[in-house]
């Protein structure tokens, strides 16, 4: 039903002085938004003939909505999504991960109360996703992805190998050190919604065993989420540059702006995960353009 191409290639690169490999995730399928379809890996092919309806909420360019706007399309159910607000400008002029949601068929619904997961029931025939795919059932693919991790490094023989992947909810980053601690391996991250007291309420909503939490590195400076920063455009043009990959244009030059910070952490065998949410790059890049492009060289 859903073209999943498993396991994702590891590649070798350089960037700034560091060497590390990339985990491309954002290959991982044509129809999701790079790593969503890992978090929702459950629903691809599960028996879900008594539901009718999928429920969500968050920012109305979240990759997640969009990747939840497919999954209901190709399982035939109705999409309802939750937003606190919608702009005038989108609404007027539909881009970016909302306009492709919009084409799969979802329902936006503005308000200010947030819905909650007790008002919907399964036996009711709805599947309620919490915002960002942050549920139980985001294991089992994350699970996959820690099991493609410990077979390539086994087959490479690496040893002391760290892991680092930007954060939202922090789903991926604490499924995948719930799922590969018992290997020696330490999975690294940093907030790219909040702080890093937001992230950890974040990990307590998925697990309450804090072996499972990942290491939570502190990001040069308190970045907003969606807002505009000139050194995170930089990075993400020498990023490019250097090694001819588009990378996602709101958590991985938090991201790299991060590790540039702690390269001291990473000297030996680093994994960095690209997680993909390529779609939203079309917007972030409009508007990239028209605040600093004019001032900033680059080869783009």
């Amino acid at each position: 039903m859903v073209e999943i191409n498993l396991p994702t290639p590891i590649e070798k690169l350089h960037f700034e002085g560091m060497e590390f490999f990339l985990k491309r995730d954002d290959l991982i399928s044509l129809e999701f938004s790079g790593n969503k379809a890992r978090k929702l890996f459950s629903f691809f092919n599960s028996d879900m003939k008594n539901i009718h309806t999928l429920i969500s909420y968050g920012s109305t360019q979240s990759n997640a909505m969009y990747s939840l706007s497919v999954l209901a399309k190709i399982r035939g159910l109705r999409f309802f999504y939750y937003t606190t607000h919608l702009n005038a400008f989108l609404k007027n002029n539909p881009h970016g991960n909302y306009l492709e949601a919009l084409k799969n068929g979802m329902e936006l619904i503005v308000s200010e109360d947030k819905p909650l997961k007790s008002n919907f029931l399964e036996d009711d025939g709805i599947l309620f996703i919490e915002e960002g795919g942050r549920d139980s059932y985001a294991n089992n693919g994350l699970k996959i992805l820690a099991d493609e991790i410990v077979e390539w490094r086994d087959k490479n023989q690496l040893s002391n190998l760290s892991i680092f992947l930007p954060s939202g909810t922090g789903t991926t980053a604490l499924f995948l050190q719930k799922n590969i601690k018992q290997h020696d391996i330490k999975v690294y991250t940093t907030p790219c919604v909040g702080d890093e007291f937001y992230l950890l309420e974040q990990f307590g909503m998925l697990s309450s065993d804090k072996k499972d939490y990942p290491t939570i590195l502190k990001s040069p400076k308190k970045y907003h989420f969606g807002k505009l920063y000139r050194e995170s455009y930089e990075i993400w043009l020498k990023l490019h540059d250097e090694t001819h990959i588009e990378f996602d244009m709101v958590y991985d030059p938090i991201g790299f702006l991060t590790l540039m910070q702690h390269k001291e952490l990473f000297s030996e065998n680093l994994l960095y995960i690209h997680q993909g949410g390529l779609i939203g790059n079309v917007s972030m890049l409009e508007r990239y353009k028209r605040k600093f492009d004019e001032n900033i060289k680059h080869k783009r």
